[in-house]
């Protein structure tokens, strides 16, 4: 049997519930890449219509209409516009919040007009009835001419009805819902012609825009800009004319299909906003989310985590007994299985972090985040717009500086980017895990804060101050005129839907373990080779000369003084030793100054590097000790004192707080400024703090 293809895009404002919708068709047959040439995510997922048909399904990025202010609405533009992609769907499916008709119909009307088959989801039904509205669903899908479908996409209500549409879908027999010809006369005839475009309203969305997209055909736009001069047009009033007139078409039918409007404020919405959007009560409650957050990552996450540590230790022990001693096995058991075992451990704290940040996106309190933070950004020359690629900085910096394109105002965008890589990413969170237990005593206080959680809080804080620091000198030295607006939408208060938490907590920390563990993986082989291997005969001949020189030694003791001499003589330890007196002030010897360079990959592998030196500087007898027992009990050989002492540990804390330790975060920020001057100065500026902080810190703790 042939199996027909078919692609389908979602659409809609944000909000509306698509994410929840693409998740119920789909499930787990979706992934993430990105549109050619460009870092706007592309979410694509599969699902089986019916015998003879599987779907492609593509989820745009959420936007308020045709006329984009930012890339990712420049991306739907695009999508919809250009049938000669393969992008360009069959079907367009409206995801609209059925609480919010008004605002959703006018996209929905200029999308209608592009001459795609599509269908209107009305989703939220169950909200719809909780406030009273009564819409005449058969009187809409007659006024629109196409099919309505009522939707609770969380609860997969409705699904059915859904597909049976996509299946019987018919052309829509209106060309348009308002017609251009009269709003422009001799504007639509002559673009028309001059770009050599038969449709009505896909000529006059390309050219009516402040500024030609970029994906236009450069012949056409200067077709476009010479007709516009030609015709003496001024764009902006034409799009204001559109935006009445569509507006004129909505608010007809919606008087006709809508009995009863509940009042917002009366809403149980409304009351909770009275508190949650607070001037002070606001940024009380979300202090508390977030002091409950950091004493979750430790506290649920405390079990599983020294479950899997333990249990890749005694891995670790268990082939290194089993497989025949030679290269293989300490490659395996000493590099490897350490290295990786270093960056799963903290599975259980990056998916409690992820799930954290899903919930407070689901239930709509993250956009009342924005809100409550728009005033206090304003201050540092960023709006509250901004706090969404700072909040999202708290997975990963570089989906968090993509995401500053949905900031119009060049200044607050750059400002933006520059500051974000202070959050504390995901990435950091297993360096300041491992130090933090090292230095810092599992206890509580009050009977209720555990004391390594408020430290780990602290050290968000600390990202986060340190972003609004040093944006705010940055607004001072650039001479940039900002000219940004803010506009934040409030949707509903949802609870929150555990399919979608679920989806979204093994996507970004598969992605997340996925994409470290390449890197952790080749790195852990490199670092293993450059350990296990010297300039000269020492490393070969080293059981030889640590008896010559200490013949008192034996056993255990004598198995760790010969591994520790083998790694001091391997090319790793000449190193290390060579970079040692440049970072001595700040407290660290030659392994940690490796784990220091290793960790310019990515800011997790400083643990996996750490695990695979004191692996390898170790004897086979240590009965399984885990990385942080092993961290612990290193003993610097100069002073006879432990090298992770409280100072060293918080010189640590402090230098991976501001350093920029990611080169994936310096090619993002490169490619998105499209200027080296930008990413040298963010890069020279960060380490020096990074440098100077910590010298300060550990020579005032030692």
């Amino acid at each position: 049997m042939n199996i027909k293809k078919v692609k389908i895009a979602l659409a809609g404002n944000p909000n509306t519930g698509k994410t929840s919708l693409f998740n119920a068709l789909t499930g787990m047959n979706q992934r993430v890449g990105n549109y050619p040439g460009i870092t706007v995510d592309k979410k694509i997922g599969f699902f089986q219509l019916n015998d003879e048909t599987k779907v492609e399904l593509i989820d745009l990025p959420g936007t308020y209409s045709l006329n984009p202010g930012s890339l990712d609405e420049e991306v739907v533009l695009k999508v919809l516009t250009d049938d000669s992609k393969d992008d360009y769907p069959e079907i367009l499916i409206f995801v609209a919040d059925a609480t919010n008709l008004k605002r959703n119909l006018y996209f929905y009307s200029q999308l209608s007009d592009l001459g795609i088959p599509t269908i209107l989801a009305l989703n939220m039904v169950d909200l719809v009835e909780k406030k009273g509205i009564h819409i005449d669903v058969d009187l809409l899908s007659k006024e629109l001419d196409t099919p309505v479908v009522f939707l609770n996409a969380r609860k997969g209500v409705g699904i059915d009805e859904l597909k049976a549409a996509i299946t019987n879908l018919k052309p829509k027999k209106k060309s348009c819902s308002i017609d251009l010809h009269k709003i422009a006369p001799k504007f639509l005839p002559n673009i028309k012609k001059a770009i050599n475009e038969d449709r009505d309203y896909i000529a006059w969305v390309k050219a009516v825009q402040k500024n030609i997209p970029q994906f236009i055909d450069p012949k056409e736009k200067e077709n476009i800009l010479n007709t516009i001069s030609s015709l003496n047009i001024n764009v902006e009033r034409l799009k204001i004319k559109e935006t009445i007139a569509r507006y004129q078409y909505v608010n007809h039918i919606l008087k006709k299909v809508i009995d009863h409007d509940a009042n917002e404020d009366q809403t149980i919405t409304g009351k909770i906003d009275k508190i949650a959007t607070h001037k002070v009560m606001g940024y009380v409650i979300f202090f508390f989310i977030m002091i409950f957050l950091f004493q979750a990552i430790y506290s649920w996450a405390s079990i599983p985590m020294d479950f899997i540590d333990s249990s890749f230790s005694s891995f670790a022990v268990y082939l290194s007994n089993a497989l025949p001693e030679g290269p293989l096995n300490s490659l395996i058991s000493e590099g490897i299985i350490p290295g990786i075992g270093g960056i799963v451990i903290f599975i259980p704290q990056i998916a409690i972090l992820f799930a954290f940040i899903s919930i407070m996106e689901d239930t709509g309190y993250m956009s009342r985040v924005v809100f409550i933070m728009d005033k206090l950004m304003r201050k540092f020359g960023m709006s509250g717009k901004s706090i969404v690629p700072l909040m999202s900085g708290m997975a990963c910096a570089v989906p968090a500086i993509m995401s500053t394109r949905t900031i119009s105002d060049w200044k607050e965008r750059i400002i933006t980017i520059l500051v974000t890589p202070f959050i504390t990413c995901a990435a950091r969170l297993p360096v300041y895990s491992i130090i933090i237990a090292i230095i810092i005593p599992n206890e509580t206080v009050f009977g209720f804060f555990n004391i390594q959680g408020l430290v780990l809080m602290g050290m968000y804080l600390l990202g986060f101050l340190s972003a609004l620091l040093s944006a705010a000198i940055a607004n001072k030295f650039l001479k940039i005129k900002a000219s940004g607006s803010f506009i934040i939408e409030m949707p509903s208060y949802k609870i929150p839907y555990y399919k979608n938490i679920g989806l979204d907590i093994i996507e970004k920390t598969k992605a997340f373990i996925f994409d470290a563990g390449k890197i952790i993986l080749t790195l852990s082989i490199v670092l293993w080779v450059l350990a296990s291997y010297g300039p000269n005969d020492n490393v070969k001949n080293a059981s030889n000369i640590v008896k010559l020189e200490k013949p008192e030694l034996s056993g255990v003791k004598l198995n760790n003084e010969i591994a520790s001499y083998k790694l001091e003589n391997s090319y790793i330890g000449h190193f290390g030793h060579f970079i040692e007196p440049a970072i001595r002030p700040l407290g660290y010897d030659w392994k940690i100054g490796i784990a220091l360079i290793s960790s310019l990959a990515a800011r997790e592998v400083f643990v996996s590097t750490m695990a695979t030196i004191y692996s390898v500087g170790s004897s086979n007898d240590s009965d399984g000790l885990t990385i942080i027992k092993r961290m612990q009990g290193e003993i610097n050989p100069n002073t006879g004192k432990k090298v992770y002492t409280f100072a060293v540990g918080w010189s640590l804390l402090i230098f991976y707080a501001f350093a920029m330790q990611c080169m994936s975060t310096i090619a993002i920020v490169k490619r998105e400024t499209n200027s080296w001057k930008w990413t040298i100065v963010q890069t020279v500026f960060m380490t020096g703090v990074a440098y100077i902080s910590s010298f300060i810190v550990y020579q005032i703790l030692k």
